[in-house]
């Protein structure tokens, strides 16, 4: 009973920090999110619990979110978006849609998972690596780079997913580090050479259960997976690229509060909750996600590469970019 209330009373201790506790009157926001809705709706039942603030959620993938945020302008309901991945962020910071987020906020975090002017902070990350099929990859040499995937020898062994929204930051991601005409030809080849899927988790059940020998995904993918099917069922491992290679390249999750948010006081409360001890060991230690929290201190699943072994490339906010290329440049090598 004693650790109980021990445990109650620091919980209540740190709610007052964060400026969540006991409001006088149940207030709500709106939040729009592309992230995962298993990960949202643990960290919005644990904040509404928290705060006694009611949050409304509306899901989506990223770009067509962010392009509904742009339409709707100053009419928007939403208050909060939450992304999958920065460069959705870094387009709406671009239209000056994102207010300033305090600097205790800000502080949680470090500074180069966040915007470069404030307006956005990040929460999780996940890495981007190849899945690979432990019998049909054997025999073969993985690539030193993700540029390697272009050359012939990979041609019928590879599965990408180009209309999913965490493929666009990759490419952004090259054509940053490589130059627009080494990108389209990267993307030339694999049109050449890969089978398409209209996912991330397409990809992976597909190298998984042997169709395709390997496949680029973001590294949770095969974990959730794995939960999934159970270890009986696992047939494939993960590849991490190395030496600050593209292919290593960070995802950044992360959220932001809109100009025009009508419960600012509300929005601004459930992002500084997103960065905080409590949403980030939800995040930890939940079965379902599989990120790496962003908060120092707070050590990821068991099941992932330890965070400080990974080894992204040399890329921040501002460089990677706001995506507005990538799409345009899929179109262009025909894969979307």
């Amino acid at each position: 009973m004693k650790s109980f209330i021990k445990q109650s009373l620091l919980g209540v201790a740190s709610l007052i920090s964060l400026g969540l506790a006991l409001p006088a009157n149940a207030a709500s926001l709106i939040l729009y999110s592309a992230q995962h809705p298993q990960t949202v709706k643990l960290l919005v039942k644990d904040f509404e619990q928290a705060s006694g603030i009611s949050v409304k959620v509306r899901e989506g993938e990223g770009p067509e979110l962010v392009a509904q945020l742009m339409a709707e302008g100053k009419a928007s309901p939403a208050d909060v978006y939450f992304a999958s991945n920065s460069p959705e962020l870094m387009a709406l910071e671009g239209k000056q849609m994102l207010t300033r987020l305090p600097a205790a906020t800000l502080a949680a975090i470090p500074a180069k998972y966040n915007s470069p002017s404030g307006s956005w902070v990040g929460v999780t990350a996940r890495e981007n690596v190849l899945v690979v099929n432990n019998k049909l990859a054997a025999g073969l040499a993985m690539p030193f780079s993700l540029l390697d995937l272009a050359g012939p020898q990979w041609k019928g062994k590879l599965a990408i997913a180009p209309s999913d929204g965490d493929f666009l930051p990759l490419v952004s991601a090259v054509r940053a580090l490589k130059g627009e005409a080494a990108t389209q030809q990267w993307l030339k080849g694999l049109r050449n050479n890969a089978q398409m899927f209209d996912d991330n988790e397409g990809v992976a059940a597909a190298v998984n259960r042997g169709s395709v020998a390997v496949g680029i995904i973001n590294n949770y993918y095969l974990a959730r997976l794995q939960v999934e099917l159970g270890n009986k069922g696992m047939h494939s491992q993960l590849y991490h690229f190395g030496n600050g290679d593209v292919g290593a390249l960070l995802n950044v999750s992360g959220a932001g509060v809109l100009k025009t948010a009508h419960n600012a006081d509300a929005a601004q409360k459930f992002v500084s909750y997103l960065t905080s001890a409590r949403a980030q060991q939800v995040l930890a230690k939940s079965n379902i996600t599989f990120e790496y929290p962003l908060l120092p201190g707070i050590a990821p699943a068991p099941v992932l590469k330890p965070f400080n072994q990974l080894t992204p490339p040399a890329l921040d906010m501002q460089k990677l970019g706001d995506d507005s290329q990538a799409a345009p440049m899929l179109r262009k090598a025909g894969l979307l």
